[in-house]
């Protein structure tokens, strides 16, 4: 039996190469299949390739570019889930009003182009939220990292809880401006705030009800971004490594951050439906004409009255677009930050 190993004319082989020729043909002339398997292919004979074929790790992308990019995939994705979110806010305050929500009722009402109401706000609102949030997320976990010396899922559960609820705080006169555009045309008529803009809500809620009402409604929503941060941030990076290691996906390709960002969307909806339906009830409630009390005070009190005087899953109204909206932001966000990323990347010097 003659070897197929055989040198390329004119080559060289140094001496570990040349053990590894005989070694090979040995493994031929043997059969000895448990040293074929051992060795034959073993990441030493694997390894043994040429000096400029060993592979670079890319540069760390520049913290400014990290919060940049983050803000800009943020807003790109939000233009695409806005109408889906307007709808999950009509129809989670639908039973609050007293009424049964319909798409085809709400076309009618208000037209269908008030699904893009309150788009301003929301966009601006990514720019404060999605860029703090997943820029923050990424400073936290690397520094951490240079600390503890490991990336675990215990330390990405933990960092994007604490950056979640920093940047809802951040974000929440902005939440509150886009639960109140969104929904403003639903209202009966006598109820309607008749918002102008983003500008305009602003001015005249700091007029009419004062600064601290940017922040009705923060602690829900600082509940709902710290779990956020746990299920969309903290999983999605773990389901990427899942991904890349049981599916053979490279690691922030495009299938593989749609993939795990749609696994990441699923679970933190379910997960934070009900904090969502609290937070838009304490954003969008007005006192009581007679008392002068507000409605809902407290995350607890709101599940609480909610259940009580309409069921659990009234909490869960508007499921179906609240997840379009958060599996669907997850993926086009991610999808774009990692599009922007790449062209960085690429195009940098």
């Amino acid at each position: 039996t003659r070897s197929t190993f055989r040198p390329v004319a004119g080559s060289t082989r140094n001496p570990l190469q040349k053990s590894a020729h005989r070694i090979g043909i040995y493994c031929i002339l043997s059969q000895d299949k448990s040293f074929l398997t051992s060795f034959c292919f073993s990441p030493v004979l694997m390894s043994l390739r040429p000096k400029d074929a060993v592979a670079v790790s890319p540069a760390p992308l520049p913290r400014s570019v990290i919060f940049a990019t983050s803000g800009l995939g943020g807003c790109m994705g939000w233009c695409v889930v806005h109408p889906a979110n307007t709808v999950a806010v009509r129809w989670n305050l639908s039973s609050m009003q007293g009424k049964k929500f319909s798409f085809s009722g709400m076309v009618k009402e208000s037209g269908f182009m008030s699904v893009y109401d309150g788009l301003s706000a929301g966009v601006l609102r990514q720019v404060f939220y999605a860029s703090s949030r997943f820029g923050l997320f990424e400073t936290f976990r690397d520094k951490l990292h240079e600390i503890r010396g490991k990336t675990d899922f215990a330390s990405r559960v933990g960092v994007g809880a604490i950056t979640g609820g920093i940047a809802a705080y951040l974000s929440c006169p902005m939440e509150v401006a886009v639960v109140r555009m969104s929904n403003d045309s639903s209202l009966p008529e006598a109820e309607r705030r008749n918002y102008k803009g983003v500008v305009d809500t602003a001015t005249r809620i700091v007029k009419e009800e004062g600064v601290a009402t940017f922040w009705r409604g923060s602690t829900p929503f600082v509940q709902r971004a710290m779990m956020v941060g746990v299920f969309q941030v903290a999983t999605l990076d773990q389901f990427k490594l899942m991904y890349a290691k049981y599916l053979n996906q490279k690691k922030d390709s495009i299938p593989n951050v749609f993939s795990a960002a749609m696994t990441s969307g699923l679970l933190y909806s379910i997960a934070t439906m009900p904090l969502e339906a609290s937070k838009n009830r304490m954003a969008s409630q007005k006192a009581d004409t007679t008392t002068g009390k507000l409605p809902y005070k407290g995350t607890l009190q709101t599940i609480r009255k909610v259940t009580a005087e309409e069921g659990f899953l009234a909490l869960y109204n508007g499921f179906l677009p609240y997840y379009l909206r958060c599996g669907g932001h997850t993926v086009t966000m991610f999808i774009f930050v990692q599009m922007i990323r790449d062209y960085y990347s690429t195009h940098r010097a």
